[in-house]
């Protein structure tokens, strides 16, 4: 696989280190192109083993690899919890909508389907005094 194309593949799926010209570890400027400094989880793993088995500091182990102290430790700390898997970033922003609990999803879910969204709004606002969205009740219903 080129360099080109690993770089197309990493980028398709959200797995680019942000700063690859800051990567100055010496397993990636070896000229070895397994190392690839574009590949994020490969950069996070190796400062994670650049820590653990070669001994090097928090702080030089982060700096080499293009990441914060701080950050070194948020990597640790996922992939102590959920070992490779940890090093994926999760997707950015809320998880799911907020206000909608199961409760207010079965009436949602329950009501009259031919009333609009923005009337099964009115009524969860009216029922459990709970604002929401007309799409978030329209999302809801699908």
């Amino acid at each position: 696989m080129s360099q080109r194309s690993r770089r197309q593949t990493l980028q398709r799926q959200g797995l680019v280190h942000p700063h690859p010209e800051e990567v100055t570890a010496g397993v990636f400027s070896g000229g070895d192109p397994f190392f690839f400094t574009a590949d994020k989880l490969q950069v996070k793993y190796e400062m994670l083993r650049a820590h653990v088995v070669d001994g090097c500091s928090v702080t030089s182990a982060a700096a080499s690899h293009g990441y914060s102290r701080a950050s070194f430790y948020v990597v640790a700390q996922a992939f102590e919890v959920s070992g490779m898997v940890g090093l994926i970033d999760e997707r950015p922003g809320r998880r799911g909508p907020v206000k909608l609990t199961g409760k207010i999803e079965a009436f949602v879910r329950a009501a009259d389907a031919s009333l609009s969204g923005a009337e099964v709004a009115r009524l969860v606002q009216e029922r459990f005094g709970v604002s929401l969205h007309r799409r978030t009740v329209e999302r809801a219903r699908l």
